[in-house]
């Protein structure tokens, strides 16, 4: 019976250690799902700025805008494709649903795809697809790191487009839902659309006071695009590393959920054997207390 209890109370220390670890986790992860958050809200207000710049061009420039941004793709163009990931554990089949979703989508296009994979993990989930990978950026943690990662996206991927490797961007991540929940989905960076361009120009001025562009039209378009690009790659990369944590959490609270029952069960069990200790040797002693007596 010792052994047997000396075991339980090894299994529940244990189960009690990996419990803190969890919980740590947890709370880690609930962390950081706000820091990316925050970031994505406070990219808001620079992207209306941007947008409002891009806005004042195409209507100082007009249907001249078009010669100056990328074209529509013929469809024997090739893609260039952009896909955020997971590094790390513990995030269910994030980096499934991901590769999944952006191997089926590339599919209904032609042309051959350029792939650059934000993690190692949808690499290889993409690679054993038969999906060749041509560039792999390492995931960040965190929002410090975001930056400079699109920077270095931007320029890899913009040195194969200025060789016409590929005329067509796009970019896949997972969007965090309501809860832990996440959905993967597709924005389509380059060309830009016309529709969306036309809509931008006729975006009013907040002021009565019109803007007047400087060093020349072209070359502030060209930098507002960019600038236009690098925030759809940093909202795409802050909110693939909140649905991360977002799943991390919801993983961790099913582990924390399963130690409790696991925990009580354990100790039911220790109960039970050292009351069932107990009784045997409260009868040992009734029954020599009896013995002794009858003699």
């Amino acid at each position: 019976m010792s052994e047997t209890t000396a075991s339980l109370r090894h299994k529940i220390s244990s189960a009690g250690d990996l419990q803190s670890v969890v919980r740590t986790m947890k709370a880690v992860a609930a962390s950081s799902i706000g820091q990316y958050d925050k970031s994505v809200l406070a990219l808001a207000d620079y992207c209306r700025a941007v947008e409002l710049g891009l806005g004042a061009c195409f209507r100082e420039l007009g249907p001249a805008a078009s010669t100056i941004t990328p074209k529509t793709a013929t469809d024997a163009s090739n893609l260039g494709v952009i896909v955020f990931g997971s590094d790390q554990g513990l995030v269910g089949q994030f980096n499934e649903v991901i590769a999944d979703y952006t191997i089926k989508t590339i599919a209904a296009y032609p042309g051959k795809p350029h792939v650059w994979a934000v993690g190692e993990r949808v690499q290889a989930h993409m690679a054993d697809r038969g999906v060749q990978i041509i560039g792999l950026f390492p995931v960040p943690n965190s929002v410090n790191v975001i930056s400079p990662l699109v920077g270095q996206i931007q320029i890899a991927s913009e040195a194969h487009r200025a060789k016409g490797e590929y005329t067509r961007l796009f970019v896949f991540h997972n969007r965090p839902l309501s809860g832990a929940l996440y959905e993967p989905v597709c924005q389509r960076l380059l060309p830009l659309d016309v529709q969306w361009q036309q809509n931008l120009a006729k975006v009013p001025w907040p002021t009565t006071i019109l803007p007047e562009i400087m060093c020349g039209d072209v070359e502030t378009l060209r930098g507002l695009i960019r600038e236009f690009l690098f925030m759809s790659l940093y909202r795409a990369c802050a909110q693939s590393l909140a649905s991360e944590n977002a799943s991390r959490l919801a993983a961790m609270e099913r582990a924390d959920k399963n130690i409790n029952e696991l925990m009580e069960s354990l100790q039911g069990s220790f109960h039970r054997l050292r009351q069932n200790g107990i009784d045997e040797e409260l009868f040992d002693v009734v029954s020599g207390f009896e013995a002794l007596s009858g003699e």
